[in-house]
């Protein structure tokens, strides 16, 4: 996706390498000294703030398998560290992997242990991508590396060892049951100056691994030999197959091809020049893991570049949200505009056949406003206008629960303001003019109803005649907007007034007990 530098790391000497669109280019090497750091600290200044990955081939890269107890979670991380920094005290670059549980016991945790024990091979480097604040992504191991290769290849024997051609010599990885146990580092040419024998290299690998209980005898170890295609029929002859050995061979070409490296013409040679470098590279260009070995605040950089890459895809994301917001908004927009546009053409149209329609009906009485009012004055009379129904409906009600009054007579009126009279000498000429209360307009009017009852009650139980009188009243004045007043008792009471009345049967003949009530209503 982005571009990259990629640096391939000896003992002796750094390569670098751009990484863009699947190729790899460059391969300007800077030799491991002062004169030669420097130069490549122009080199690296002089190009773009990419990425930086670093893929270290160095003989002073160490392994241990050991156990540990089973714990996870926080526990374990801080165990597996402080396991690691005791065995390797001298050097930050340090490394390791769970690679399952033992079989029996405890079922401790099998971890491997890496280090590259000669941190003044890779420091100088480091300092000098820190000094520039170039963002350094990770340090990795072409061994570790090698482990994500085999799965790549589809190498699934139970006994692999693993042999590759590089620039620092013939590395041979060990593999069981596909995860990384142990690796060596062996020089391309031995003492004498000729080029050591592939098969001797490997008996003695697989003599170690017998002695370190890895690999039992008799057990066929599976060798894979990657090399370029020009020395594949030297090699072939080298490495003859035994009772506990069989050799496979690889072109490198093909190798690269399935690693992901585009080779073009004329960099076919290039890549048998330069041994696996190539290879590697690409393989791990692609795969972008993990930093293989901790770098600490060396990777601060890094960390700030993929921050800012990050803010950057946010903005984008959230521009190209915006865009598709404005843009459904223009379009509802212009949705909006056409709607309006059509609805005008049709009010347009209606309006067209509302003067048609005129023009055809003949003269009107009056005028449209007038027919209005009349309507509006039709429905006031309607809902408004004074009637007895309400009033009788309420007196209705409390007669309900007064079974032993019955009602004689009520006298309704609306009660209207007093209008002022007619003009002197014009007596006789006009009428008194009607209040528009009357009808409801505007408001309603108040009302007044006189209730004239009496009480069937025996005639010498006065007492009992002025409680249902008093009950049937408290009944009518709980309406909130009815007032009640007693006019004339059913039996008067007070001292400025005679009392007087008959006992006996005769009383009975001349009339029950009745009383008036005065029951004025507002709006």
């Amino acid at each position: 996706m982005f571009s990259k530098h990629l640096f391939y790391l000896t003992s002796d000497q750094l390569r670098a390498y751009q990484w863009q669109g699947g190729r790899l280019t460059g391969g300007v090497a800077f030799a491991n000294n002062r004169a030669g750091i420097d130069d490549f600290m122009d080199y690296v200044d002089s190009q773009r703030a990419v990425p930086v990955y670093i893929l270290a081939d160095l003989i002073e890269e160490d392994f241990q398998r050991l156990t540990m107890p089973h714990v996870s979670g926080m526990a374990a991380r801080k165990l597996q560290q402080r396991r690691l920094v005791q065995q390797y005290r001298e050097t930050p670059f340090r490394h390791y992997e769970v690679q399952g549980r033992e079989a029996a016991g405890r079922r401790d945790d099998i971890v491997l242990l890496s280090a590259l024990t000669n941190p003044s091979s890779v420091q100088p480097w480091v300092e000098a991508l820190e000094q520039l604040h170039v963002p350094l992504a990770g340090l990795y191991s072409t061994t570790l590396l090698s482990e994500a290769l085999a799965q790549r290849l589809k190498l699934r024997d139970e006994h692999l060892l693993l042999v590759t051609q590089q620039s620092a010599g013939w590395r041979q990885s060990y593999f069981q049951k596909g995860m990384l146990k142990f690796s060596r580092l062996t020089p391309a040419i031995d003492r004498d100056g000729k080029p050591v024998n592939i098969g001797s290299e490997t008996a003695k690998t697989q003599q170690f691994l017998t002695s370190q209980r890895l690999i039992g005898r008799g057990t066929v170890l599976q060798t894979v030999v990657i090399t370029p295609a020009a020395d594949s029929e030297a090699l072939d002859q080298q490495c003859e197959d035994g009772a506990e050995t069989e050799f496979r061979f690889l072109t490198l070409e093909s190798v690269a091809a399935r690693a992901g490296l585009k080779t073009g013409p004329g960099e076919v040679e290039q890549l048998a020049q330069h041994m696996a470098e190539p290879m590697m590279l690409a393989f791990l260009a692609h795969r972008e893991p993990d930093s293989h070995y901790t770098l600490g605040v060396w990777q601060r950089y890094f960390k700030l570049w993929r921050m800012r890459v990050n803010l950057y895809a946010v903005s984008a994301g959230l521009t190209m949200v915006c865009a598709g917001i404005t843009g459904y908004n223009l379009w509802q927009h212009a949705q909006a505009e056409s709607d309006t546009a059509l609805l005008k053409r049709e009010t347009a149209q209606f309006d067209q056949r509302y003067r048609d329609l005129m023009a055809e009906m003949p003269p009107r009485v009056t005028s449209t406003a007038n027919m209005r009012a009349a309507v509006n004055v039709e429905r006031m009379l309607a809902t408004q206008s004074a009637t007895p129904l309400g009033m009788a409906t309420l007196v209705s009600r409390a007669l309900e629960g007064a079974p032993q009054i019955r009602l004689v007579q009520m006298d309704w009126k609306v009660s209207v303001p007093a209008a002022n009279g007619p003009a002197p000498g014009q007596e006789d000429n006009q009428a008194t003019p009607i209040s528009s209360l009357v009808a409801g307009i505007p408001s309603r009017a108040p009302q007044v109803l006189v209730v004239e009852a009496e009480i069937l009650t025996p005639p010498d139980d006065y007492r009992a005649a002025v409680d249902n009188m008093t009950q049937f009243a408290q009944a009518l004045a709980r309406h909130p907007h009815l007032t009640v007043e007693i006019e004339k008792p059913p039996v008067d009471t007070r001292s400025s007034v005679k009392l007087a009345g008959k006992a006996g049967p005769q009383a009975g003949e001349t009339g029950r007990s009745k009383f008036t009530l005065n029951l004025v209503w507002k709006p």
